[in-house]
């Protein structure tokens, strides 16, 4: 059974996860529109972090910041750090994790969340979900500015 816990992005199968993420983001997108977080800045208390096992094993991990600090964001709140393990993926992984994190920025009274992913077709799948689960485009937020390698999108809970 998988079950989804508060975690430390620290620990260091997380960590070795965490790497992975960052550096295919920076295989797919040019620096500048890389926009994950590694391990400490997960950490960051604005920043609930979570991770998905089965019998230990870790399948995948998310998070949840808090965008209250900035200018008109308070009730609000951004997806960080979606990412399955490649050998958990298509087990639905990522719909749990996508659908325990709604639970709690439900949870918390949030009025909606955002989140910034890729163009590149390396981010169709991630669009696909989101998309899936009521997310639609956007416009930048929380300091986020126009780029042509992101997408952003929004629910409103």
């Amino acid at each position: 059974m998988i079950s989804i816990e508060r975690d430390s992005p620290e620990r260091d199968d997380v960590h070795r996860l965490l790497s992975e993420h960052l550096a295919d983001m920076f295989a797919t997108s040019p620096p500048e529109s890389v926009h994950a977080l590694d391990h400490s800045a997960l950490s960051a208390p604005s920043i609930t972090f979570w991770t998905a096992r089965e019998q230990g094993a870790l399948l995948g991990c998310g998070a949840l910041k808090l965008l209250g600090s900035t200018p008109g964001a308070a009730g609000k709140g951004e997806i960080k750090s979606m990412r399955t393990t490649t050998s958990a993926r298509g087990r639905g992984v990522a719909s749990l994790m996508l659908r325990h994190i709604l639970a709690d920025a439900r949870s918390r009274n949030l009025e909606r969340v955002y989140l910034e992913t890729g163009t590149e077709d390396y981010f169709a799948p991630a669009r696909r979900l989101y998309a899936r689960h009521g997310f639609t485009e956007c416009a930048p937020f929380a300091g986020y500015v126009l780029d042509p390698h992101s997408v952003f999108m929004a629910l409103r809970l």
